[in-house]
């Protein structure tokens, strides 16, 4: 609990920064505060595996993700006070990703696989949410075209690339390395939608 509480400070720590680069620039650091949301509980499974659930979407998706985008857009930086700020931010997000095993050697499992029942309805799960993170990411790096490198901003095709590879390459290897078929779960993460979208249109 303690290392969750440390992470969640730190990451309000990054929207204040973020905030202070704002109106160093001359723009206002504003915003709509956003309602609480709670962790999904996973009813449909055990509390481990909706536990294991969770900590899968966080720290081996999103924040492994956050330290590839992040770590591309700091070498695009000029050495200067925003490049200093961006590495601390870097650092930060190297060990939320880290908490979860999600950058252990494959040859090294963080921990024992799963039993084969939980394996299977996880891996269902990641499915869907392969398939959200895609989009998110996409949808958010299309605006990066032709940005500036001396603030960091990666062109959007690049952090395209990047998202592709670091699942691919680096976040797929380690969970197949713990017993989690996530091979089977990228490969098919479009699958169910495009079978919605048929049946809608039949």
């Amino acid at each position: 609990m303690a290392t969750c509480a440390g992470f969640a400070e730190e990451e309000r720590t990054h929207g204040i920064l973020c905030g202070a680069v704002v109106e160093a620039l001359g723009g206002s650091a504003v915003a709509t505060e956003l309602p609480r949301a709670t962790l999904p509980e996973h009813e449909d499974v055990d509390p481990v595996e909706g536990v294991l659930r969770n900590v899968l979407s966080i720290s081996c998706l999103s924040e492994s993700i956050a330290v590839s985008l992040i770590g591309a857009e700091r070498l695009r930086m000029e050495d200067t006070e925003l490049r200093a700020l961006l590495t601390r931010i870097y650092a930060d997000e190297i060990g939320h990703a880290r908490s979860a095993g999600s950058s252990s050697p494959p040859s090294r499992p963080a921990s024992p696989p799963l039993p084969a029942s939980a394996s299977a309805t996880t891996s269902a799960w990641r499915s869907p949410t392969w398939r959200r993170t895609s989009c998110r990411t996409c949808r958010s790096r299309a605006c990066s075209r032709k940005a500036p490198d001396a603030v960091g901003v990666c062109d959007g095709a690049d952090a395209r690339d990047l998202f592709y590879a670091t699942v691919t390459e680096v976040i797929v290897p380690r969970l197949e390395a713990l017993g989690l078929p996530a091979q089977r779960a990228w490969e098919t993460r479009f699958a169910r939608a495009h079978a919605r979208s048929r049946l809608t249109q039949l």
